[in-house]
């Protein structure tokens, strides 16, 4: 599936915050500025150990996203609205012009935030079943399901396996 760079890289940014947080609740500031790389993104200069918990927390508040309920567009909402500045095209660092919701120049927190937010955003209005979390016991990954079909239930191969042989001991 082809998704936009706010629906597609910025809510997989979302995805492995998330997972990150919950994997290692007090993670430092250099791993998660290795995580930001990692996804592609570029932060604007270092993390302090303040911004660090920032985007843990910031973390913890998009996890419920992933979840399927009926307040998921409330909780979509009030992310935009904590995060969210005016959008505006940009063309920074001779890139094609791509839009922006904060400003190029402040704190990567805040840029994160704004852009997870307006990816989640894009996703749960292009089609919100590619939201999700492990349906495995025990595993409480989130993901963003960019199959071609739409049906992933589990985080990877691995976790699905176990569940298909737990079932088939079970039988």
């Amino acid at each position: 599936m082809h998704f936009n760079p706010y629906g597609g890289a910025a809510a997989e940014l979302a995805a492995a915050l998330v997972n990150t947080a919950a994997a290692d609740p007090h993670a430092d500031a250099d791993a998660l500025l290795a995580l930001l790389r990692e996804q592609d993104y570029r932060p604007v200069g270092a993390l302090d150990a303040h911004q660090a918990r920032d985007l843990l927390r910031w973390a913890a508040r998009l996890s419920p996203v992933f979840d399927p309920a009926p307040d998921r567009v409330a909780l979509v909402n009030a992310l935009l609205a904590e995060a969210a500045a005016r959008p505006y095209v940009s063309t920074h660092d001779d890139r094609p012009p791509h839009l922006h919701f904060a400003p190029e120049d402040a704190p990567t927190p805040d840029r994160v935030r704004a852009f997870t937010a307006a990816g989640l955003a894009h996703l749960l209005c292009e089609d919100p079943d590619r939201l999700g979390r492990c349906a495995r016991p025990g595993c409480a990954t989130v993901y963003v399901d960019t199959s071609r079909n739409g049906r992933r239930r589990y985080c990877t191969t691995r976790c699905a396996n176990r569940v298909h042989v737990a079932q088939h001991r079970a039988r």
